[in-house]
């Protein structure tokens, strides 16, 4: 989450074994940096093929074994970007802990680990069925008990690391990988790299995850397994209802919203989804850890259980629509906020600065509901008392009745930002390569593969939900307009106030 966590992306994780077939592997000698053993090349027993995913540390390819002729997906790490003691640590705990794991039906299959003098390699079970969201809007029809399915496999995972002393730290829908197409196809759990072990009353302190998924009790830097149930609880609410429970234009804005802690079971669908199911979510996303449902008590619920409550009725087909777009939507804009916030400049943070001090009337460092009211014309912004009313709460984040500095700045950061012309603009045309006024197919996917975001179906989704007049392409209005409404399924900050 950027500055806020260690983020281990998909390249230094996912698996990792002892027992490599080496009987074929030549050793070209030396003791790897990384595991302290024996080098050995991985292109003696594995040809390479077709690049799978890139992230920060590494690249994962589709691999093939050079005498069974058995495809697997092999993910390079390149030592010299493990530039950190603790990068090495993590790389080497990741290895043992899918070692300690291997062999569960949700867990990928681990094959072998080599390493050489530039990379380690962990060769995997290659998992075709896509992501957990993809297959869901691919097959168009969905329902209750669909997504019952998947939370009792989500679950069953955590239950599994869990009972073994393993905490995950990073579930999230992206790292749910289906093992093939078939209908029947095992729900796949990966990316081990913020996994830890951890023993019965350990508490962690590391502020690590996705901001989305991640737990009140993290952001508090006091935390334990009880945050895996935290996440899976977050990802069922947008299994159910296409949109996260915990919304904001950028990660502090998420984490305001997950400490606040409103969860909205009222808007759309949820007066169509059973008391059964909103009873679990409410039950996982319990904001006291101590008194979540442990992933043994959320299988034995009658609504997870195979052949339980959970209808087989089809959710409404608003749902899905709105999963596609949280997903494409959530691409763009995170690219376009990081090339904004890029471009502010010192100056702009020393106005927000004197901002604070002229609505602070009485300069005792916090301003108050009254304060607020007196100085948010100051800002350019006209709010309804309401409005001001729900600004307060999302920017008063500890909830003591009054907004302090950095709460402010958080708060009104992105308000500033993202209403003023020129950001939006300098955003367009870091897209726009050409200068031609348009954002085209070719020049969004080079955006995005620079921040490893590109693939040419979300690529399809981002033209399909921004380009209003069809054209294929994105102008600059089409972009301004997302940028500042967004989908409104999820800028309503109502929707969070109950």
């Amino acid at each position: 989450m950027g500055n806020h966590t260690s983020r281990r992306t998909n390249e230094n994780s996912d698996d990792s074994v002892s027992g490599n077939k080496r009987s074929s592997a030549s050793r070209p000698g030396g003791v790897g940096k990384v595991l302290g053993r024996q080098t050995e090349n991985v292109k003696d027993v594995y040809s390479f093929g077709r690049e799978l995913g890139r992230g920060q540390f590494g690249v994962t390819h589709l691999v093939t074994h050079r005498e069974t002729k058995e495809i697997y997906a092999c993910k390079t790490i390149a030592t010299r970007k493990l530039v950190r003691k603790d990068d090495i640590d993590d790389i080497r705990r990741e290895v043992q802990i899918m070692h300690h794991l291997t062999g569960h039906r949700n867990i990928v299959e681990l094959i072998g680990v080599y390493e050489d003098k530039k990379s380690v390699h962990l060769v995997m079970e290659l998992c075709e069925g896509g992501e957990l969201f993809d297959r869901i809007i691919s097959k168009g029809f969905y329902s209750e008990r669909a997504a019952a399915t998947l939370c009792r496999e989500m679950v069953t995972v955590i239950h599994n690391c869990h009972s073994m002393g393993v905490i995950h730290r990073d579930l999230k829908p992206e790292n749910f990988l289906f093992l093939n197409k078939n209908e029947d196809s095992p729900l796949k759990a990966t990316d081990f790299g913020l996994s830890t072990f951890f023993k019965s009353g350990d508490m962690f302190q590391d502020l690590v995850g996705s901001a989305y998924y991640v737990a009140p009790e993290v952001l508090k830097n006091r935390y334990g397994p009880e945050a895996d149930v935290w996440s899976a609880g977050v990802i069922l609410y947008i299994l159910l209802a296409g949109v996260p429970p915990f919304w904001g234009e950028n990660e502090d804005g998420i984490f305001k919203s997950i400490l606040h802690g409103h969860i909205d079971f009222y808007s759309a669908p949820w007066p169509s989804i059973s008391t059964s199911a909103k009873e679990l979510v409410k039950c996982m996303l319990q904001k006291d850890a101590k008194a979540r449902l442990t992933a043994v008590q959320i299988l034995d619920h009658p609504w997870v259980k195979k052949d339980g409550e959970a209808s087989d009725t089809p959710l409404d087909n608003a749902v899905l629509s709105r999963m596609k777009q949280f997903r494409a939507m959530n691409k763009l804009k995170k690219v376009a906020l990081k090339v904004i916030a890029q471009n502010l400049s010192e100056e702009e943070i020393m106005g927000l600065k004197e901002m604070f001090k002229s609505i602070d009337t009485d300069n005792n460092g916090m301003i108050t509901l009254d304060e607020l009211k007196a100085g948010l014309p100051k800002l350019g912004t006209k709010l309804s008392e309401s409005e001001v009313m729900q600004y307060m709460e999302a920017a008063d984040v500890d909830g003591n009745g009054s907004v302090d500095y950095m709460e402010f700045i958080s708060a009104t950061m992105h308000m500033n930002r993202m209403e003023r012309e020129e950001h939006l603009y300098k955003a367009f045309e870091y897209f726009d390569g050409d200068r031609s006024g348009y954002i085209t197919i070719e020049e969004l996917e080079q955006a995005l593969t620079k921040y490893n975001m590109g693939d040419e179906k979300t690529i399809k989704e981002i033209i399909a939900e921004v380009d209003t007049d069809n054209d294929g392409r994105i102008n600059y209005e089409e972009f301004t307009t997302m940028m500042r409404q967004g989908n409104p399924e999820f800028t309503n900050k109502s929707r969070q106030r109950l």
